[in-house]
Parts: structure tokens; C-alpha cells; sequence
């Protein structure tokens, strides 16, 4: 007898060991899940790492309805949250519409497939634009403030603690601000960013002129707001600690407060639009063969479940962000 024989288990030959797919998942899905794990742990970390960070500077760290209160056609408006809870409105309603869409192609209805999928498509696409014009604002700032030599921020606000800007604060000619560079002149013709709107002396000036102005710091107070400086003290803030201008946010400069928190928004808000984008465009891959009816010849849309996999991990890493930076 030979001992040497290997008995047959009867899965020779077949994808899966033991004659059944684990949970009763196909291959494909299987390993659609194992990306949207090694994703999650991607974003937890990015999400741990702005914890720590604003713990680290919870006293200093801007406030999020201050800094996300704009609204399209409302100019001037204090809408705090509200656009960036509409944004969130529709990205969680396209994932409705792509459930919608995975159940019809369950019931293999290509119209209904096709429209709901439509709906999906344009929700995200909604979504991706509102997050440039967020990004746009905040970019482009609202108020402005002074840099100090230790890298803090200087606000104005009135009597009142209501925000000034800058064009409120500034008087006078703009005097020694030297000419910006500009791509047709200069060594190497090459262009730099542009400059303050304002000098410094001209909101010194003003600021001197105007004895309802005062001085905000970054630090909180006991009741979680900004402080206020008296008269004198922000005069001497002003005087003896400014060094320059500030318009704006970028990964260097953040008018709004400590420049990590622009760091990380841009990073992490980035880092998820990205993968907004590419679930949009696979979307829209998926879509153009459901008008061809590839799915409805192989008797299966398997494909629409596997990217609706993908899109409802988008929406749900949303949430995350969501809270982490609007909400907590």
C-alpha cells in the first residue's frame, strides 16, 4: 500500500477552499471589502492624528462655526454649519439612491438601475462641487488677522466681540508696499503670491484711530470663547508683537488660528474628496455599461453592489469627518 498517497478533498481545482464561498460573498465582493478595511484604518489614523493635535492645542484651536458660516447667495450672512449640513444631506441621500439602485438591479429593473444610479451620480457630484466653493471660502478668508513673532493670531472685533475685518480696520495710503512680482518682469520671469491688501501701518493707524477696536486672542476662555483684550493691552499686542498680515488660509498661514487645523482640513477634506471623485467617475463607468445592458447579458449586476460597497463607506468616512472637525 502506498503511504506516500495525498488524499483528494474533493476542492481541487475550485476558487475557494472547503466547496463554499465565505460568507456566502464572491470573490470580488470579498476583496472589496478587504480595500474598504485597509481604508478605514487609513482614515482612523488621519482622524486620531487631528485628535491629538487639537487636544494638544484645545485652547487655541479655531471654532468651527466661525470658520464654516458661509452660505451660496447669502453674503453676509451668519449661517454657521448650515451649507456644510447640506453638503452632508446629500452625499448620505445619494447613498439611499445607491441602495435603491443595487436592490433594482437585484430585481434586474435596468430602468430603475439606471435611474437611481443617475440620482446617485449627481449627488456626489453636488457634493464635490460644494466642497470647492467651501474650500474657496476658506482659502480666500473672510476677515483677516495679524500674524505675531511666535506665529499667533491677532483678531479684531468691537466693544461688542462682534468681528471686524481688516478693510474696517485700515486707514490710509498704502504706503512702502513694495510692487508685487509679476511672470513679465523680473529674474526668470517668474510669478509670487500676491500681497496683503493692507500694510501693516495701516491698520496700526487705524486701529489707534477707532477706540472701539479691540484685540481677540486664539486663546479660550473659561466659557469656550475668544478672548478679548482691553484697550491698552491690545494696543500693545498690536504695536510691539505684529509682524505682518494675514488674508486667508493656506499650509503655512491660517487667519482662522493654529495653522495645523488648515493642515489637517486640507489633508483629510482632500483626502476623502479624492476618493468622492473616483467613486463618481467609477460610478459613471458602471452607469454607461448599464445603458448597454453588459449586466443585464450576464444576468447579474453584481458590479453596481460591489462600487455601491465602496460608496456607502465614502458616506459613511463622511460622518467621521463630519463630526471631527464641524461638530466636536
Amino acid at each position: 500500500m502506498d503511504t506516500t498517497a495525498v488524499a483528494k478533498t474533493g476542492t481541487e481545482g475550485k476558487l475557494w477552499g472547503g466547496g463554499k464561498q465565505p460568507l456566502k460573498a464572491s470573490y470580488g465582493k470579498l476583496m472589496m471589502w478587504f480595500f474598504i478595511l485597509s481604508d478605514a484604518l487609513t482614515f482612523s489614523g488621519f482622524l486620531a492624528a487631528y485628535g491629538f493635535s487639537r487636544f494638544k492645542f484645545s485652547t487655541e484651536w479655531p471654532i468651527a462655526d466661525e470658520v464654516f458660516n458661509h452660505f451660496p447667495f447669502l453674503h453676509g450672512t451668519d449661517a454657521p454649519m448650515f451649507y456644510v449640513a447640506l453638503m452632508t444631506f446629500i452625499l448620505i441621500f445619494s447613498s439611499v439612491t445607491m441602495v435603491l439602485a443595487v436592490d433594482a438591479g437585484h430585481q434586474m429593473n435596468k430602468n430603475k438601475v439606471v435611474t437611481y444610479m443617475a440620482l446617485t451620480i449627481l449627488g456626489g457630484a453636488i457634493f464635490l462641487g460644494s466642497q470647492a466653493w467651501e474650500w474657496s471660502n476658506f482659502i480666500s478668508g473672510e476677515y483677516g488677522a495679524v500674524e505675531t513673532r511666535s506665529g499667533k493670531i491677532l483678531q479684531f472685533a468691537n466693544t461688542e466681540g462682534e468681528r471686524v475685518a481688516l478693510e474696517d480696520v485700515a486707514t490710509g495710503e498704502r504706503e512702502g508696499l513694495r510692487q508685487q512680482h509679476t511672470e513679465s518682469e523680473g529674474l526668470w520671469y517668474m510669478d509670487e503670491k500676491a500681497l496683503p491688501e493692507f500694510t501693516l501701518d495701516q491698520i496700526k493707524a487705524g486701529f489707534a484711530a477707532n477706540e472701539d477696536l479691540r484685540i481677540r486672542t486664539m486663546k479660550l476662555d473659561e466659557n469656550g470663547e475668544k478672548t478679548i483684550l482691553d484697550r491698552s493691552t491690545s494696543l500693545d499686542y498690536l504695536n510691539n508683537r505684529g509682524i505682518g498680515i494675514i488674508e486667508g488660509a493656506n499650509m503655512t498661514k491660517n487667519e482662522y488660528g493654529a495653522p495645523l487645523f488648515a493642515d489637517f482640513f486640507f489633508f483629510i477634506t482632500g483626502f476623502h474628496g479624492f476618493h468622492v471623485f473616483s467613486g463618481v467617475v467609477i460610478l459613471i463607468i458602471i452607469f454607461f455599461n448599464v445603458l448597454l445592458g453588459t449586466y443585464e447579458k450576464r444576468g447579474s449586476y453584481e458590479m453596481v453592489e460591489k462600487v455601491g460597497l465602496y460608496w456607502h463607506f465614502v458616506d459613511l468616512v463622511w460622518v467621521f469627518v463630519f463630526t471631527f472637525f464641524y461638530l466636536v
